[in-house]
């Protein structure tokens, strides 16, 4: 490799199907864009990815090499690469160490990490704020993450630049205006039903999204709107279930909350077709690329303002950001949007003009 040269060092990309996965794929398919106007040599390395996974629509699989979780063959052959590039790019804090050996051993190569959100809003030991404050250039996803990582590691603010994440240009579209009947059917609703949704991994260890707020929210609005049901989408564990179960039961809400479990990618679209409103009031959001994916798909969206949700939701242009240990405030914003929907329909163009490809 020469110093001209590209290195991209990631934990997975599509061996998950989670936000910072989503940001290495578009990352890449971007980096190989480029490598090809500039003639720049472009190696992407996957420490967990299997090595027989990979989609060619992103970048070819040439450039491509996964690891299998074999750590140690990662980093040495990373150091390797990495001292022989000109840019080396890290996707996760969890990278660093390798990071820091390449800048130490090359000291004119550009080191760029992203931040992303949680892995960097705790307190760092020494060892990992001196390798971060290695790195020349730390791309923050949102403003919310920027400000944690100066204020809580000391990082040089010039050296700390937001760049929102975007749609993945291969999101599916929806292609039918109306609520799909098979689904309806399945999860047993109809076309007057006013469906909130909420798409995420459920678990005990992570009660960070806001559906037990958005749950008390349905209780109160029932007996306005008697069609509300809250959809749940996502992969849940055992503990997690249990629990929503027994509050569900409590609220006397088992006839209005749906649980879908785990949606396939190509079954997103048709999901984000029969909801009416996107609500999550997280705490926890780095960014919030299911937001942008709700708006994609023309729902209005209800989300959080403490965390990086405010920057998905460009600071209340395209949805309504409320203080999510406010119940009342949650509950009131989505009686505001099932009243009023129509005003809160995301504009289309300017959603792009935010959060599309190109400008990414």
């Amino acid at each position: 490799m020469s110093k001209k040269n590209v290195l991209f060092l990631t934990l997975k990309i599509f061996s998950a199907t989670g936000g910072i996965e989503k940001v290495c794929k578009i990352v890449g398919k971007i980096l190989w864009e480029h490598s090809q106007q500039s003639q720049n040599l472009l190696s992407i390395y996957a420490m967990h990815d299997k090595e027989q996974i990979s989609d060619e629509r992103y970048f070819p699989a040439g450039v491509y090499k996964a690891f299998n979780a074999r750590k140690s063959s990662f980093g040495f052959q990373s150091i390797l690469a990495g001292t022989q590039s000109g840019v080396v790019i890290l996707s996760h804090v969890n990278l660093l160490l390798f990071g820091y050996i390449i800048k130490l051993l090359s000291p004119s190569t550009k080191l760029i990490l992203f931040a992303h959100g949680i892995e960097v809003w705790k307190k760092l030991g020494w060892m990992q704020v001196t390798w971060i404050k290695k790195c020349d250039t730390i791309i923050c996803v949102s403003h919310f993450t920027r400000q944690k990582m100066i204020a809580l590691h000391g990082i040089n603010e010039h050296k700390c630049i937001v760049v929102n994440n975007c749609l993945d240009p291969y999101l599916p579209k929806h292609k039918n205006e109306t609520k799909s009947v098979e689904l309806l059917k399945k999860y047993g609703l109809n076309q007057q039903s006013i469906v909130l949704l909420t798409l995420s991994r459920l678990s005990a260890h992570d009660r960070d999204k806001g559906y037990e707020k958005v749950l008390k929210s349905v209780k109160i609005l029932k007996v306005e709107f008697p069609a509300l049901v809250y959809m749940i989408a996502g992969k849940y564990d055992a503990a997690e279930k249990q629990w929503l179960d027994n509050l569900i039961a409590q609220l006397q809400l088992q006839a209005a909350v749906v649980f879908t479990g785990y949606v396939e990618d190509n079954e997103l679209a048709a999901h984000f077709g029969i909801a009416d409103i996107y609500v999550m009031p997280s705490i926890k959001e780095g960014f919030g690329i299911i937001f942008i994916e709700a708006m994609y798909y023309g729902k209005p969206v209800i989300a959080g303002n403490k965390d990086g949700s405010s920057d998905a939701l460009a600071n209340g242009k395209f949805g309504l950001l409320v203080n999510p240990d406010d119940q009342t405030a949650i509950t009131q914003a989505v009686r505001e949007i099932i009243v009023n929907r129509h005003r809160y329909i995301p504009n289309a163009q300017m959603l792009m003009e935010y959060f599309g490809y190109e400008n990414y």
